[in-house]
């Protein structure tokens, strides 16, 4: 060591600093890598991202490699600064030597290189898992005998290094993804995303239209008042019923009664023998569920029954569709402006009858919904009693007063969002 130069020395001690920083920056920049995309660029055949793969199905060994590694450079680094130190201050130059290269180390051997390839990991690890890969075969029996006696600790310790889980992400994390996805997709691509995961926590319940809107024609009513109701009907099926809805005939297409009118054989008789069969399903089905029963009997439309075989509400496949894509241009929308009204004072008077779910996405509220699915459903609920007119309700966070009540149901209320609620 007295026959090698200090300048040498230097050099030599430079070279190790680069080197410990290559596999500080190699272990980041492997562990920071999306898997997602890791495993989208393996499969598009992208030679580093396979490279990266194989070697990520061992992180045991991998990180032992990097760790061996990275000591290694560590403790030379550390014997030569000692050495450059007490040739050049004596005695007094090892703690000199000590203080500096700590401090080098930091700076240039971690922080920089790991915060380098915490921002770019790609274009870190995938360059360095070539020489990784030449490493592991030249130092593979001692990551061997490190992994063993690491393992042997962690088996113990009753974990295995081999039963390691590949977590997949839940509905909510996935959610955050796409919501994190600013920029890389558009805001109608995100919304639907968006729509997709929620959509195995909504029932048909959430999208009918409920029993009192439906619009459906009594077969037993005046023969005029049919054919004007069905003139003036804005829906493209339409329920017949004798009498009273629980008694469903069936649906008739508008398509088929104009056909019937065109050849003048419009009659009651030929108007029932064009009715379609129902589609029933009870009340609490999911969507996703809906849509495979629908998609497997070819239907568009149907009626919802509560456990006793009451209709509750009538869905069509464009109900179900708007939950993904949101609402169509065309067609009637279950939420309309009517229903929500601005007050100057921030706050807003909402119909009794509005959806829940509707508000809550127009508004941007989070009134519960895991109960009933009208405004009127969630303060009798809340209440246990029909309200009286001026009655101050909290349900949630959100000031809640009783404008009107009509018929045993609070027709109108008024409610305060939270943000507006602390000023009032």
């Amino acid at each position: 060591m007295d026959d090698i130069s200090t300048s040498t020395l230097f050099i030599a001690l430079a070279a190790l600093i680069f080197v410990s920083a290559y596999f500080s920056s190699s272990e980041t920049g492997l562990m920071a890598l999306n898997k997602y995309r890791l495993k989208h660029l393996q499969n598009e055949g992208h030679k580093g991202a396979i490279r990266v793969s194989k070697m990520m199905e061992r992180p045991d060994q991998l990180i032992g490699l990097i760790l061996i590694g990275n000591n290694l450079v560590n403790i030379g680094a550390s014997f030569l600064a000692a050495e450059i130190g007490q040739r050049l201050y004596g005695d007094v130059g090892l703690a000199v030597a000590a203080f500096v290269l700590t401090f080098i180390i930091l700076i240039f051997a971690e922080v920089t290189p790991k915060t380098l390839a915490a921002l770019h990991p790609e274009k870190i690890a995938y360059p360095s898992s070539w020489v990784l890969n030449i490493l592991m075969k030249i130092l593979y029996p001692f990551v061997l005998i490190v992994n063993y006696i690491t393992n042997g600790i962690l088996i113990m310790l009753r974990i295995s290094a081999k039963d390691r889980q590949e977590h997949s992400l839940s509905s909510e994390e996935l959610r955050t993804v796409v919501n994190e996805s600013g920029g890389l997709l558009e805001d109608k691509h995100q919304n639907m995303l968006v729509n997709l995961l929620d959509i195995e926590n909504i029932t048909v319940e959430d999208i009918m239209v409920p029993r009192n809107e439906i619009y459906a024609l009594d077969i037993n009513d005046d023969w005029k008042d049919l054919q004007r109701g069905l003139t003036n009907a804005q829906h493209t099926r339409l329920l017949l019923y004798r009498d009273n809805i629980d008694d469903a005939v069936g649906f008739i297409h508008v398509r088929d009664a104009l056909r019937l009118l065109s050849k003048d054989d419009f009659t009651k008789n030929n108007l029932l023998r064009a009715v379609r069969e129902i589609y029933f399903t009870p009340e609490g089905t999911s969507i996703i569920t809906l849509m495979q029963k629908l998609q497997q009997n070819k239907e568009r439309i149907g009626l919802v029954v509560d456990e006793y075989g009451d209709i509750q509400g009538l869905f069509t496949l464009e109900d179900i569709l708007e939950e993904i894509v949101g609402d169509f241009t065309t067609g009637i929308a279950v939420y309309t402006s009517d229903e929500v009204e601005e007050q100057k004072d921030g706050s807003f008077v909402i119909e009794g009858s509005a959806n829940i779910r509707e508000i809550n996405k127009e508004m941007t509220w989070d009134l519960p919904i895991d109960g009933p699915k009208t405004i009127n459903g969630l303060i009798l609920e809340f209440m246990e009693e029909i309200p009286e007119i001026g009655v101050c309700i909290n349900i949630s966070g959100y000031p809640i007063e009783i404008i009107d009540v009509d018929d045993n149901k609070v027709s109108k209320a008024k409610i305060h969002p939270p943000e507006t609620s602390s000023n009032d």
